[in-house]
């Protein structure tokens, strides 16, 4: 179907004939020529400022009948207006993002460095979830939910570009993190439920929740849990210190991340780890996640049309009336 915005022609096929119009144009212009008679004369003197108003509006009669049947072809193609309703039926997916946000997360081996990147690979992918509920959980050494789960992903990703370091107390408590966001996730009715938990580090705080009690907790909640390691392998620029007035003193420092545990928090809930040691790599996990996490969608779309041939049928009569009436009354030739 032929489609102009929310305008479509249920009969489309009849638009062909407008490409005729120039035709009939040019065809009504030669035969007027031809249907004059011509005179041969000396002078035309006699004849200066002779032309009436009468001649010169009979110039029209042609263009009425062309406009006239313009909108007579128009109403043919029957334009109407379209209106489209989709009724969305969504087995969305609840998804807590769970950040590290120990001071180690500000090394440079990701431009600008670690946090800022994955902050806005984590908003891109928000993005994504257009039906989703989503949430979000950070820790350092202790741990807290940022935003509880919401379908206003403005609002969620608005507290993710507004993370930074040194808002808790230093350190990685990866079991507290986790078992912060399934506090959350505990009451969820959604079928599919979701950790995504990223870190640069090994766990050293909050020992009071394991990260694997804290896993058996999320498999036995039927959550699914994706565990990302981010940072180079061997060194890197980030923090080793801090100042009195809370500035951070950057040096060289081996890299350190407890792959293992986050591998056995993954395959003990179902999930998967990752390893991004740039940020494509880092683009690429959530470009995985999006796709094994799939939100099954069903779309039902309902079309209404309101029919508007009727001004153009209504405009070619009027304009071919008045161009009959024109021709055989006050424009009428005398043979």
């Amino acid at each position: 179907m032929f489609e102009l915005t929310n305008i479509e022609f249920a009969n489309p096929i009849f638009t062909i004939l407008l490409g005729l119009l120039p035709i009939l144009g040019m065809y009504y212009f030669y035969q007027g020529k031809k249907r004059h008679a011509s005179y041969k004369l000396s002078s035309l003197k006699a004849f200066e400022g002779s032309s009436s108003l009468r001649g010169k509006l009979r110039l029209i009669l042609p263009l009425l009948r062309l406009l006239a049947l313009g909108a007579l072809i128009i109403a043919l193609a029957r334009p109407r207006a379209t209106l489209k309703e989709e009724e969305v039926k969504a087995e969305a997916v609840d998804i807590i993002l769970v950040t590290d946000l120990s001071s180690s997360m500000l090394a440079r081996d990701f431009k600008p460095d670690r946090l800022e990147t994955s902050k806005e690979v984590a908003i891109d992918f928000i993005e994504k979830r257009e039906y989703d509920r989503l949430g979000l959980t950070v820790f350092a050494g202790e741990a807290f939910t940022q935003c509880p789960l919401t379908t206003d992903h403005d609002v969620v990703k608005e507290f993710v570009s507004s993370l930074k370091c040194g808002l808790l107390e230093d350190g990685t408590a990866i079991g507290l993190g986790l078992a912060s966001a399934l506090n959350r996730l505990k009451e969820s009715e959604a079928k599919s439920k979701v950790v995504i938990l990223l870190t640069d580090g090994e766990n050293n705080a909050g020992e009071y929740v394991k990260p694997l009690t804290a896993a058996e907790i999320a498999k036995e909640l039927g959550v699914k849990v994706y565990t990302i390691g981010i940072g180079t392998i061997g060194q890197a620029y980030a923090p080793i210190g801090r100042r009195n007035d809370g500035q951070y003193v950057f040096g060289y420092t081996r890299v350190n991340i407890d792959e293992d545990l986050l591998k056995q928090i993954a395959g003990q809930t179902g999930g998967r780890y990752f390893r991004a040691t740039d940020r494509k790599q880092l683009e690429e996990i959530y470009e995985e996640i999006d796709r094994l996490e799939k939100t099954k969608i069903e779309v039902t779309t309902i079309k209404r049309y309101t029919e508007m041939f009727y001004p153009w049928l209504i405009l070619g009569l009027i304009l071919l009336g008045i161009e009959v009436l024109l021709r055989y009354t006050i424009l009428r030739t005398i043979p």
